[in-house]
């Protein structure tokens, strides 16, 4: 998983050299990855364990983000979190990819560890995922527009300008939806939204 966490890194493109305060922020993205697709394009060669769970969306991270760009690898008085506190979060997040989120991503929420991994549990129970895509039993093609008007169709209040759909190598990717501080549905900035332009693209089912 920590492969998939340096692809989707590097995906998003670099982050403004003068947004590295911790805390200086106006909202969160929730990425949610596709795991089959993981799997698909890079996990299954590997031999990953993780590719015979049998999962959906996954959590990949919660991104402090600001109207223009986004911070990454703040400097914090925050201590890192203890070895514990990132396997606590196992049934959400690999540890490796928990502590690696923590690193580029939680320092720069101002937060201690144990608050930032509570809000990201909390991001997590924030956003319904459509129940066709908890009992996908076949691969499908959809036009990821459609998997982003099934998300607005679950979630009341999150609106088309709120969530963006990514694609690798003609699978979907993830769907990032964006949030205020305070976990509600908004508006993603400009520069989030990365809406995949394939007219169709593969869902794997898990």
């Amino acid at each position: 998983m920590r492969s998939l966490a340096l692809m989707l890194a590097l995906a998003a493109g670099p982050a403004l050299a003068d947004q590295d305060r911790a805390g200086d922020f106006t909202h969160y993205i929730l990425a949610l990855s596709w795991e089959p697709t993981w799997c698909a394009v890079e996990g299954e060669a590997r031999g990953a364990e993780e590719c015979s769970w049998g999962r959906g969306f996954v959590l990949h991270g919660l991104w402090p983000q600001g109207e223009e760009g986004w911070p990454a690898f703040c400097r914090t008085v925050e201590r890192d979190p203890s070895r514990r506190e990132t396997e606590a979060m196992s049934d959400l997040i690999p540890p490796g990819l928990a502590w690696y989120q923590w690193k580029k991503h939680g320092r720069c929420s101002g937060l201690p560890p144990v608050d930032y991994y509570a809000l990201m549990r909390a991001a997590v129970g924030r956003v319904k995922v459509p129940e066709p895509l908890l009992r996908l039993r076949e691969d499908i093609a959809l036009p990821p527009r459609v998997l982003e008007e099934a998300f607005t169709d679950a979630n009341p209040g999150l609106a088309p300008e709120g969530i963006t759909v990514t694609c690798e190598a003609g699978y979907i990717q993830e769907v990032r939806i964006c949030l205020t501080q305070d976990l509600r549905f908004r508006a993603c900035a400009p520069d989030a939204r990365r809406d995949c332009g394939l007219p169709k693209a593969m869902m794997d089912h898990p």
